[in-house]
Order: structure tokens, then C-alpha cells, then sequence
């Protein structure tokens, strides 16, 4: 067995033990209590884009058009106004990716380190070895795309031709979650994202070489899997300002040039947080949502009204937090309150992914394949 796939069996066990002890006690989810809605919901489109399998797959935006992966490697090109698919192609193999988009070319990623790329008509342009497998959506930006894989290496591709132009390694600890570890625009030139062992940092684009890095949480505990602590989720920015929470970590806020934390406290979630203007959101390994205020880290409000509903990586649009949960129910809750003030059911699956904001719409995608859009008022 080799080193790298020895580190990933023990992954698989370390999350499968974890998944055991929370057993325990049965994790039932909350029942959903009477929402007196303070926000109308309208939809205003359905499509069936095909099932997520096991994977997060998340739309990519880029121009009036939305791009959409399933497991089964359908790839579709929906016009956001109208729900409508302008084409809809089949990857060579099952995609384990959503997919990565600048309105010009779509690349994705499967299950047997193969990438693929399409041109903005749906043809098929260039195909890759990476190597193993992509469980986190490309990024492409500024011609590049870049592909991270399980093995923690980033590759930049040239997204014309998938012409290698660099790589980068990260050490690798000896557990991590086997999950998506999403990459997020900072410039014309830069992404940051999250590591496994608490770690965040910002990758230059075009030569792939690191510019910063900070830790966010530190291992504790003495197995493995007590000191299992990863930056699994998208990190969020707004202005300045970077806030990003680890899995057995700290929910964290810096500043975005220096990577230098402004405040931290313990938290524990693989979902991500969000941010509005004063506050930053998030939902620990409970699905308790809690606010902080995001100059100082002082806890707003708590809302543990969906304890083990599993509710996905939030968003903050307006005067509401989004986020969707493993019952296919979209909640809204007030960002200055947490009361929840309107609910839509999507589908009976889950929704792990943010919704996306688009003209106006709210769009989401289910882990059963549809993708919706809806106009809060």
C-alpha cells in the first residue's frame, strides 16, 4: 500500500469512527416548528440537472448563464433568467467536481484524476491526467485553471490548451477529511483557501507559489483523530476582511493582505461561514447557527432551532442568512435576529452548497438534481 493511499484509508476510518461515536446518541433532526414567514419566497424556475451521488456539487455563475456538474458526468449550461438549458454535454467518465467557470471555458473533475474542459458551446477542448482524484471545483480565472486534488497538489492548467504551466504540494497531515477544500478569487491573481492541519493561506495564480499563510486552529488531543483539524470549507472575504472556520478548530476573522487574525474562537464545522457588513455566520457540527460580530468575535445570537438537520454552507444576502438542509428544506433567518422568518422546500434531498445569487434570483441546487430559482421579497 502506498504512503498517500495508506493516508487516505485512514481518513475513511477516521470519519467512519467519528460517524460512529456520534451514534451513540441517535442524531435525530429537530422537527421543523410553524414559521410565521415575515418574507414572501416565489419561485420562479425548476430544471433537473442530474444527481450529486456523493459529492458537493455546486453552480458556477460567469455571465447571464449558470454552470452545473452531476456524478453521472452531465455537464449543463442553464441560461439564469429562464431555467432553460442552452446545451447539455457527458463527460468520458464520472465527474467528482462541480464545475469551474469564466464564461468561456468549463472544466471539471472526476473520480479517476481525469479533467475535463468544454468551450462556452459545449464542445470538448482539452482533456488532463492529474493524477487522483478532484473532489474540489476548478478555478478559472485569468486563463489558468487550477486543480486541487485529494492529495493536497494544485496544478495550473492553461485553460485553452491544459498545457501544464505549474504545481504546487502541500505537506500532508496524517488525517484528513476526505471533503472539497474550495478555492476563492481574491484577485485578478490570487486565491485563498483552506488546508488540512488549520491552516488558510493565498496562492499566487500564475506561478502557483504561496504568499501567505496562517493557522487558524492548532491539532489538540493525542490520536490522530482527535488532532484532525482541516480548513475544509470556503473561506469568505468581504473588503478587507477574511473569515474562514476549521473543522475540531476555531471560527476566525484577519485581515485579507496579511493573512493576520483579528480574532478567534473555538468551533467546530465543515460547512463554511458568511458574512454581512457587521456580522459573520455560521453553523457548528449541531447545526446551531450562530452570529458573531465581526469586529470583534463577541457571539450576537444563537439560533438551535434545527439541531442535526445538517444544514449546508450559508449565505448572507440582504437582511437574511440562507442555507439549505439534509431534508431539502431552503431556511431563511433574520441576520439581526436569527428568528426564522420563511421556508421553502426545494426537494426531499439534501442541499450541502451555498445558494448563488444571480439577477436578483436566489439559485440552488439539490443533492438530487434540481436546480431552482427564487425571488425573495
Amino acid at each position: 500500500m502506498t504512503k498517500s493511499l495508506s493516508k487516505l484509508v485512514w481518513a475513511f476510518l477516521a470519519i467512519s469512527f467519528l460517524a460512529s461515536c456520534s451514534s451513540v446518541k441517535k442524531r435525530e433532526p429537530a422537527s421543523l416548528t410553524k414559521v410565521d414567514d415575515k418574507i414572501s419566497v416565489a419561485s420562479v424556475w425548476s430544471a433537473s440537472v442530474g444527481k450529486s451521488d456523493t459529492f458537493v456539487m455546486r453552480p458556477v455563475l460567469a455571465g447571464d448563464y449558470l454552470y452545473t456538474s452531476a456524478g453521472n458526468g452531465t455537464i449543463s449550461k442553464i441560461e439564469v433568467l429562464t431555467g432553460k438549458a442552452a446545451w447539455q454535454v457527458k463527460a468520458p467518465s464520472d465527474i467528482s467536481s462541480g464545475p469551474g467557470s469564466d464564461g468561456n471555458v468549463v472544466v471539471v473533475g472526476s473520480t479517476k484524476g481525469l479533467v475535463y474542459a468544454y468551450d462556452s458551446t459545449g464542445q470538448k477542448i482539452w482533456e488532463e491526467k492529474v493524477g487522483s482524484e478532484v473532489l474540489t471545483e476548478p478555478l478559472v480565472l485569468s486563463g489558468v485553471a487550477v486543480i486541487r486534488t485529494i492529495d493536497n497538489r494544485f496544478i495550473g492548467l492553461d485553460a485553452k490548451t491544459g498545457k501544464r504551466r505549474w504545481s504546487y504540494v502541500r505537506p500532508q497531515t496524517a488525517l484528513a477529511l476526505r471533503n472539497s477544500f474550495p478555492m476563492v478569487p481574491v484577485a485578478a491573481d490570487a486565491f485563498v483557501t483552506g488546508f488540512s492541519g488549520g491552516k488558510i493561506g493565498v496562492i499566487g495564480l500564475s506561478s502557483g507559489s504561496l504568499l501567505w499563510e496562517a493557522s487558524l486552529s492548532y491539532p489538540k488531543g493525542f490520536s490522530e483523530i482527535e488532532r484532525m483539524t482541516d480548513v475544509s470549507a470556503r473561506p469568505t472575504v468581504l473588503g478587507r476582511r477574511i473569515c474562514a472556520v476549521a473543522f475540531q478548530g476555531r471560527i476566525a476573522c484577519g485581515d485579507m493582505n496579511t493573512g493576520n487574525l483579528t480574532w478567534a474562537k473555538d468551533f467546530s464545522s465543515h460547512t463554511g461561514t458568511a458574512q454581512s457588513q457587521e456580522l459573520v455566520f455560521a453553523a457548528d457540527e449541531k447545526s446551531h447557527v450562530v452570529a458573531y460580530r465581526a469586529a470583534d468575535g463577541v457571539e450576537v445570537w444563537r439560533n438551535e432551532t434545527m439541531t442535526w438537520r445538517d444544514v449546508g454552507e450559508p449565505l448572507a444576502v440582504g437582511r437574511v442568512v440562507a442555507m439549505g438542509d439534509k431534508q431539502g428544506y431552503l431556511h431563511f433567518l433574520e441576520q439581526s435576529s436569527g428568528q426564522a422568518i420563511a421556508r421553502v422546500r426545494v426537494d426531499s434531498s439534501g442541499i450541502s452548497a451555498a445558494p448563488i445569487v444571480a439577477n436578483g434570483l436566489l439559485i440552488i441546487q439539490t443533492r438530487g438534481g434540481t436546480l431552482s430559482a427564487y425571488r425573495p421579497n
